[in-house]
């Protein structure tokens, strides 16, 4: 993976994360190199700093798209706009949980996303879906072609930790499905983005009680195939993504990029400081996602987070991917997960090497080959094209 900051794994995951979903080299550059000393401090020290230099990218290119408008010109504006939520979104993602600015910064990022998104005239709307007492917020990503009357498949991207909505949609995935025939929708489940923010749903161990939801939503969709909906999960999603799969039957394949077999032995490993952290802060986000009193709380509630006795469930056709040097999750856990899918009718193992890139962590050093593999295994299950 390219490190910008040699000596601190986690400061370069965020840096790669925006260079790989829809950033500018020269303006992550202009942002970083004055961060270069604070980032040798280590991760938690210097957050500060780094949003300082990230909310102030992301204002510069609010200034210009202002330009653009008082011009006329919406596309170009849109697209500025569009990468100041990305930055925005970076930002808020390196600070810790009660870290003052943090809930007006990521509203912020919500409207400026939302703005770029409709004077670009993106191919993306917002959707909400009702759950509980409020709604798990999503966008839906239409197969491009889509006519009046036809339904097409569909995937449900599961974020992982620490993504959101907007921050996947913004990667690769935001248009491959879409290109090989395929809907897209991607979720703010439980313990993310807007669900954890805005209306304080911690993340649940028995995910399938929210897919349950989101599924009965997409059989009353008018352009939703309801017998080829898919789920994929992401990081963290690669262990939500197969339990609700499991038990929720009216998915029809899944997949997950970056296998999380047993997430409760990583928390173990992470205490010994075995393994990178994904955020700055990590015991404080990780407490704040699951709504964990304390330590000891997190770690009771981690101990459901795990695999065993569950994947047997599955009898449909599931993909499991890893990239062969994640620093975050060993690659071994992709092998428990691929063994111990015994009733699936067609399972497959895909591990990301440096002949293809992606070898890191859910391939955010380099998503474009791994996530065309995703995206045309996935079509071929569900009736898309790869032609």
């Amino acid at each position: 993976m390219f490190q910008y900051f040699p000596t601190n794994y986690v400061w370069s995951l965020s840096t790669m994360i925006a260079l790989t979903h829809g950033g500018n080299i020269g303006e992550v550059d202009a942002m970083c190199a004055p961060l270069l000393e604070a980032a040798r401090a280590g991760d938690d020290p210097g957050t500060q700093a780094f949003y300082e230099a990230w909310k102030g990218g992301g204002d510069k290119l609010i200034d210009l798209a202002d330009d653009d408008l008082a011009r006329g010109r919406k596309r170009s504006a849109g697209d500025k706009l569009g990468r100041a939520g990305l930055y925005y979104c970076i930002a808020e993602r390196m600070q810790a949980h009660g870290y003052e600015h943090r809930l007006a910064l990521y509203k912020r990022s919500l409207e400026l996303f939302e703005q770029g998104r409709l004077l670009s005239r993106e191919n993306c709307r917002r959707v909400e879906i009702p759950y509980g007492d409020a709604h798990i917020s999503a966008l839906y990503v239409p197969a491009q072609g889509l006519a009046d009357g036809q339904r097409a498949p569909m995937v449900v991207i599961i974020n992982g930790l620490d993504s959101t909505k907007e921050m996947l949609q913004k990667s690769v995935m935001g248009t491959q499905f879409a290109q090989r025939g395929l809907s897209a929708l991607f979720i703010d489940q439980p313990g993310t983005g807007e669900a954890l923010r805005l209306h304080g749903m911690p993340a649940v161990y028995n995910t399938e009680v929210w897919a349950a939801r989101v599924v009965d939503w997409l059989e009353q969709q008018p352009h939703v195939d309801a017998k080829r909906i898919a789920a994929l999960g992401v990081s963290l999603g690669g262990y939500y993504c197969p339990r609700a799969v499991a038990f929720e039957p009216r998915f029809a394949c899944g997949a997950v990029w970056g296998a999380n077999h047993d997430w409760r032995e990583v928390q173990q490993a992470r205490l010994k400081r075995e393994g990178e952290n994904p955020v700055p802060h990590y015991w404080k986000h990780v407490q704040w996602v699951f709504g964990a009193r304390d330590m000891d709380d997190f770690f009771s509630k981690a101990e459901k987070m795990h695999l065993n006795g569950v994947l047997e469930n599955i009898r449909v056709p599931f993909l499991v991917t890893h990239g062969e040097g994640d620093r975050q999750i060993p690659l071994r856990y992709a092998q428990q997960t691929f063994e111990q899918l015994s009733n699936s009718p067609d399972k497959q193992l895909l591990i990301f090497t440096a002949r293809e890139g992606g070898v890191e962590h859910s391939s955010l050093d380099n998503p474009v080959n791994a996530g065309a593999l995703i995206a045309d295994w996935l079509a071929e299950k569900l009736g898309g094209t790869t032609e």
